[in-house]
């Protein structure tokens, strides 16, 4: 007769769950013992740290589409799944957590680990609940794993450690039927109405100038997508989250939005008229065009999000791949390209200037070259992740994405230490695929030690680890948001090279430009998991693509005082992306183009 953890895992091998993240604990020892027992059929993932665990059930349902399952022991082991799961709750990934309690009757009695982590999971579950005994399991099991899936989100089962044995043996009520609840999930098929399809076609019809914002939600839709781009002439911007909705090369997308992103894709959002935004909240409001200044349209399969960053004029309930096909059947070829064109040679322009600065043979050695190199590399069908910091905005601009790479982040929580359980993820979720990372040394050092199970599960992993003994983004952020000198993200320098050797992994390092392919080349060609590290410049500029006049008035405000402020000037005089804000005065007296921004040199 199955106890309640059988009951668990059968329910989750019914769903077709074949893969759990975790870390064993004395508070699911019931649930350990049922995977046990199944692990021809299902397979655990043992990690370092539970925040590990829930970046990686995050990061499989980014990658499969599929529901990704974490398993922590109770107390300490549960609430470090947390910032993982926020992770997947504010990306909308269905995610289930499974969690250990004290006995049960030990409940709130201030025993060991006696923590209520259904109160505490309230916030970021969508579904939540602690399971009484086995025939209540059977009915919770299946409503978590539909719940995660058709909510986007989080689910929760808490259970006390010796529920998890407690056996089926007829403690069940006369209303809780066996087998009254089916193991699968149902989906329909959401479109929009047809009004709003002819509404928004007028609207978009009627642009002189459309630009288009894709995010994670167009990933299904690139045909369909592309299609839209090019009867419209739109120009398409991409968030971070669908970087990899089209190529970077494309001569239909201006490459990333916001800080991270490019000027020529800022430029579309001021001048556009009309603005169709696919797939996307992307969050930072001031990089879109002022409110009314373009007729809005949006698709997303989320009501509650339509209108979320801009007031758009026409909301599209539906799923982006076919509303994309249904609208396009009612779109008109524009016969003037201008719009599209001016972008296109801004591109161009834009990509020239990042080419120089990979170009950069100078010394210390700059990032841009290291990453560039790196990504040069990659191979067609690679998967790309990357951390939260410096390298976020290195890999967005210096890694060009082809048609069959996939890429993914932490988007809306930008958590760092996030990257190195992504690749994990990534290597588990998708075989034979090989796998990169670019990680920054603050993230990567606080889940360092995860790179010993991507050596146990000989994830084909090549990791780049931007090492300039400083939280470089946070330095700017303190410098150019409130005008303060930075303080305090210097970091105590770690060979992460060497601690790659002593996990068995093979560790590089990169010093200078003049070794830099010989270095890239050399590690490449390692079979199983490399850990390539590049001391850098950590006096160089974390620029955005134009710099707005606050940004250059606090930024040059906070300079005297910051340690290193002389080679940090250095480096702006020689940066194609920092003499904007080198030679901004204090006072602001220097005035911008525009109302917004000052334009960087070269970048029309």
């Amino acid at each position: 007769m199955p106890n309640a953890a059988d009951i668990l895992i059968d329910t989750l091998i019914e769903w077709k769950v074949d893969v759990v993240f975790g870390l064993p604990g004395d508070g699911i020892n019931g649930i350990m013992e049922a995977l046990r027992r199944r692990q021809d059929r299902i397979r655990f993932v043992s990690v370092r740290h539970e925040q590990s665990a829930a970046f990686m059930a995050c990061a499989y349902a980014k990658f499969t589409g599929r529901l990704g399952v974490c398993l922590a022991t109770s107390g300490p082991g549960g609430t470090n799944l947390l910032t993982g799961l926020y992770d997947a709750k504010l990306d909308q990934m269905p995610v289930l957590a499974i969690t250990g309690m004290q006995y049960h009757d030990l409940i709130e009695t201030f025993s060991q680990q006696d923590v209520d982590l259904t109160r505490v999971f309230d916030n970021v579950a969508v579904y939540n609940a602690q399971v009484n005994d086995a025939a209540h399991m059977e009915n919770l099991a299946n409503l978590a794993c539909r719940s995660a899936l058709s909510k986007r989100g989080v689910a929760h089962l808490s259970i006390a450690n010796d529920i998890q044995e407690r056996m089926a043996d007829g403690g069940r009520s006369r209303r809780n039927r066996p087998g009254h609840m089916p193991s699968r999930n149902f989906a329909g098929r959401l479109v929009p109405l047809e009004s709003d399809l002819s509404r928004a076609a007028d609207l978009l019809n009627a642009g002189k100038k459309v630009a288009i914002l894709a995010g994670r939600g167009a990933l299904e839709a690139r045909d369909a997508l592309r299609e839209t781009a090019d009867l419209l002439g739109a120009p398409v911007a991409k968030a971070l989250l669908g970087k990899a909705v089209l190529p970077d090369g494309d001569p239909l997308t201006t490459g990333g939005i916001g800080i991270l992103g490019t000027a020529p894709s800022q430029d579309i959002m001021q001048q556009c008229d009309t603005l169709l935004i696919v797939g996307s909240t992307f969050p930072y409001i001031e990089y879109y065009p002022a409110p009314n200044a373009a007729a809005g349209i949006q698709i997303d399969h989320d009501p509650q999000r339509i209108g979320l960053r801009y007031p758009v004029e026409v909301g599209l309930v539906g799923e982006a791949n076919e509303t994309l096909r249904m609208l396009n059947k009612r779109l008109k070829r524009k016969a003037d390209r201008s719009f599209l064109e001016r972008a296109q040679e801004a591109t161009q322009v834009w990509r020239r200037e990042l080419k120089s600065m990979e170009e950069d043979k100078s010394s210390p050695l700059k990032p841009q070259p290291v990453v560039g190199a790196f990504g040069k590399r990659i191979a067609a069908n690679g998967v790309l992740v990357c951390d939260s910091g410096q390298n976020t905005e290195l890999t967005a601009r210096h890694i060009d994405l082809g048609a069959d790479h996939m890429f993914s982040v932490s988007g809306a929580l930008a958590s760092m230490a996030s990257a190195l359980p992504y690749a994990i993820a990534a290597g588990i979720a998708l075989p034979g695929r090989p796998v990169y990372a670019v990680v920054g040394d603050g993230g990567f050092a606080m889940q360092l030690g995860e790179l010993s199970t991507a050596i146990h599960h000989r994830i084909p992993l090549k990791l780049l680890v931007i090492r300039n003994d400083m939280l470089n983004q946070i330095a700017w952020e303190q410098m150019m948001f409130l005008g303060n000198p930075q303080f305090a993200c210097e970091l105590p320098p770690i060979d992460f090279a060497a601690a790659a050797e002593a996990m068995g992994a093979r560790g590089f390092t990169i010093q200078s430009f003049d070794g830099l392919d010989e270095i890239m080349d050399q590690a490449f060609a390692v079979e199983g998991p490399v850990v390539i590290q590049a001391l850098v410049d950590r006096y160089e500029p974390l620029m955005p693509p134009k710099m707005p006049e606050d940004y250059a008035r606090n930024f040059r405000a906070a300079l005297p005082e910051t340690p290193g402020h002389e080679k940090i000037e250095e480096n702006l005089k020689h940066s194609p992306l920092g003499n904007a804000a080198a030679d901004q005065n204090p006072q602001g007296a220097q005035q911008a183009p525009d109302e917004n921004t000052a334009d960087l040199p070269g970048i029309p």
